[in-house]
């Protein structure tokens, strides 16, 4: 199968470590930043390994559901969990909208004090994924940047309005 593609998004916030980390694990402030401009519910948000992440993030008529399942947690410091498609019931499926979508991300996401700002890195990498899936992930993540960026400005605002509480 090869090596699969690894995305790599790196992102300094002008905000203490645990304010970044709230931002990421109060299911209020994450339902405002991850899909930014579109409707985004959580459904289940149970932070420990073996804990899931459901989400649903509604386009009109559509909804795109995915659920996380928690690996490794260390709070204020790191969250690992293997990202999902679901179905309406939170069985794990291929994607309807991409066929050749990988079934299953491994993502890591580490908070790292640097001063009084932290950096968030977030890793994705393909599980088990077929050529085909790993060449679609790859084709993709140049777009990714764009997602994750509008959301990052997002959390931009929410961090403002935490510091200034």
């Amino acid at each position: 199968m090869g090596n699969p593609a690894e995305y790599v998004f790196e992102r300094e916030f002008d905000a203490p470590r645990s304010l970044v980390w709230k931002a990421w694990t109060d299911p209020d402030l994450l339902a405002r930043w991850y899909g930014p401009n579109i409707e985004t519910i959580i459904h289940k948000f149970d932070l420990k390994p073996g804990g899931e992440w459901r989400n649903e993030m509604v386009m009109g008529e559509k909804s795109d559901l995915s659920v996380m399942k928690f690996k490794d947690v260390v709070p204020e410091e790191k969250m690992v969990w293997h990202h999902c498609s679901a179905d309406r019931d939170w069985n794990v499926v291929a994607n309807p909208m991409m066929p050749n979508w990988p079934k299953v991300l491994h993502t890591t996401v580490t908070f790292e004090e640097v001063g009084d700002k932290t950096k968030v890195t977030l890793v994705q990498v393909p599980l088990e994924a077929t050529p085909e899936e790993n060449e679609t992930f790859a084709n993709m993540m140049r777009g990714m940047d764009n997602g994750w960026g509008s959301g990052y400005k997002i959390i931009d605002q929410i961090l403002a309005e935490l510091q200034s509480a």
